[in-house]
């Protein structure tokens, strides 16, 4: 307590050509000087050393509370669906007048695109939340590394509400386009979710969804595993280099949505702005392959990681 006094009171020698300083210094010297109570002089302590350590703020919570957690998995979503539907839209609103041309880089773009915005969202709320980003990573942590089940429907409720408020500002954005390629909505909805190649065979789907998340728990579990060979501030890269890798090997039967938040949060958006053959509420009802799929491919990916690589791990 007397090393803050004696640091307050040096402030006032050094502020005397301004005097308005140092009254306001010279009050806070005195006012700590004063300070009997060891509560009020821990107070005063704790307050001090956290402007010394966080002179801006940061980190003066340990541990973010639930509602800090929900806010990361909504802000981390919101940025990968609007990296994710954006690039979309640049490829479908705006075609070539070249027969034979590949449009604004087409599927390659796409899936890099994809990629980036799981990166971008794992950026924003790793540190807070640990960017599940996806309600099937959050029920394969929670089955297999003690997420606590009490956040699995917070988490998930976040994470769609960020897809669609993120699906809304792309066709907030693209309004004039939409308006000029699809006046009438009725065959872009693609733009913010996903549709089977084969609608008469919706297993195919389910088939390819499955396999797909299967990879990606599979390689999440991996990457993020302490006992394996965790690459530190890398994990974020690798993990959208991942879902880059899935959407170019497994990106045609089913658009490759891998996350029921990505598919879904959207999809109800294009149910609210009036898209028709929405897959929802009109067309066909192959809503429900993007979020089956990836729950059951995550358990099973995660489910081999652990029984197949990390029992055979040394502990740390």
């Amino acid at each position: 307590m007397n090393n803050y006094v004696a640091i307050l009171r040096t402030f006032p020698q050094m502020s005397r050509a301004v005097p308005h300083i140092y009254v306001t210094f010279q009050s806070l010297a005195n006012f700590a000087a004063g300070l009997k109570t060891a509560r009020a002089r821990s107070w005063l302590g704790r307050l001090l050393r956290g402007a010394q350590c966080h002179p801006h703020g940061e980190g003066m919570n340990s541990k973010p509370t639930l509602g800090a957690e929900l806010i990361a998995e909504f802000l981390g979503t919101f940025v990968l669906i609007l990296f994710g539907t954006g690039v979309v839209a640049m490829v479908v609103l705006f075609p070539t007048h070249n027969p034979g041309e590949t449009i604004h880089g087409g599927f390659t773009n796409i899936t890099l695109g994809w990629g980036l915005g799981v990166t971008m969202g794992i950026y924003i709320a790793g540190k807070i939340s640990g960017a599940h980003l996806n309600p099937a990573v959050t029920l394969a942590f929670a089955i297999f590394r003690k997420f606590p089940w009490a956040k699995v429907i917070p988490y998930s409720l976040s994470q769609t509400a960020g897809a669609f408020a993120a699906a809304a500002v792309v066709f907030w954005n693209y309004h004039p386009a939409f308006l000029k390629v699809d006046p009438q909505l009725d065959h872009t909805a693609g733009v913010f979710t996903t549709f089977p190649a084969f609608p008469e065979l919706l297993s195919a789907g389910l088939l390819d969804q499955a396999i797909g998340t299967a990879l990606l728990l599979m390689m999440i579990f991996a990457i993020t595993d302490e006992r394996n060979q965790p690459p530190g501030n890398l994990v974020p890269i690798l993990i959208g280099l991942v879902v880059v890798a899935i959407g170019m090997a497994f990106g045609g039967m089913h658009g490759y949505a891998i996350n029921p938040a990505r598919d879904f949060g959207p999809r109800l958006f294009t149910v609210v702005a009036g898209f028709k053959n929405n897959g929802l509420t009109d067309g066909g009802n192959i809503f429900w392959v993007p979020i089956v799929g990836p729950i059951v491919g995550g358990l099973i990916g995660g489910a081999v990681y652990d029984f197949g690589i990390r029992r055979f791990l040394p502990k740390v």
